[in-house]
C-alpha cells in the first residue's frame, strides 16, 4: 500500500496547552465542494471548534464551530462558513468516543486538519480538561527544558 502524502492545513496549537491529550483518532469528514477549495487556499480555524453528539440515539460525531472561509470565485451558492460538518469515522470508534465523553466527562476537540493525498483528514482527540496548576508546570517545564538545551548547544 502507497502512503499518501500529508499536507497541514490548519493545526490547534492551543489544545496541547490547554487540555491533557488521552487518545487521538484521525477521521474524515464530510464537506462541500466550494469549502474543499477554500482549504486548499488553506483558509481555515479550528481553534474554538469542538466536537459533540447531537442526537443521543444516533451515532453521529459532528464538528462545531469550525471556520472555513466562503470561497473566493463562489457563487451565490457558497458554503456557511460555521456550519456543522459530519465526521465520518468506524462504528467502534465511534462508540469508544461517545462512552468517553458520557461516562468520564472527557471532550472531543479538533488537533489538526490536513490532506492526505486528495482527501481532507481531521485529527481529533479525547481530551481532559488541565486546572491553572497543570499549565503552570506545563509552562515551567517548557522553560526548564528550553535552559537545558541552550547549556548543551553553546
Amino acid at each position: 500500500m502507497q502512503e499518501r502524502e500529508e499536507r497541514l492545513i490548519a493545526s490547534n496549537k492551543k489544545a496541547y496547552f490547554d487540555f491533557f491529550i488521552i487518545q487521538v483518532f484521525e477521521a474524515g469528514i464530510a464537506l462541500l465542494g466550494t469549502e474543499v477549495k477554500s482549504l486548499r487556499q488553506g483558509k481555515c480555524s479550528i481553534k474554538e471548534a469542538y466536537c459533540t453528539f447531537p442526537d443521543k440515539k444516533a451515532n453521529e460525531l459532528y464538528l462545531v464551530e469550525s471556520h472555513i472561509s466562503p470561497y473566493d470565485h463562489g457563487s451565490a451558492s457558497n458554503h456557511k462558513p460555521k456550519r456543522r460538518r459530519k465526521l465520518l469515522l468506524h462504528e467502534h470508534e465511534l462508540v469508544k468516543l461517545r462512552t468517553a465523553i458520557e461516562e468520564k466527562g472527557m471532550t472531543i476537540v479538533p488537533i489538526e486538519i490536513y490532506f492526505s493525498g486528495h482527501l481532507v483528514k481531521i485529527r481529533i482527540a479525547i481530551v481532559k480538561a488541565k486546572k491553572k496548576y497543570d499549565k503552570r508546570e506545563t509552562t515551567k517545564q517548557r522553560e526548564t527544558e528550553r535552559e537545558i538545551h541552550k547549556k548543551y548547544k553553546a
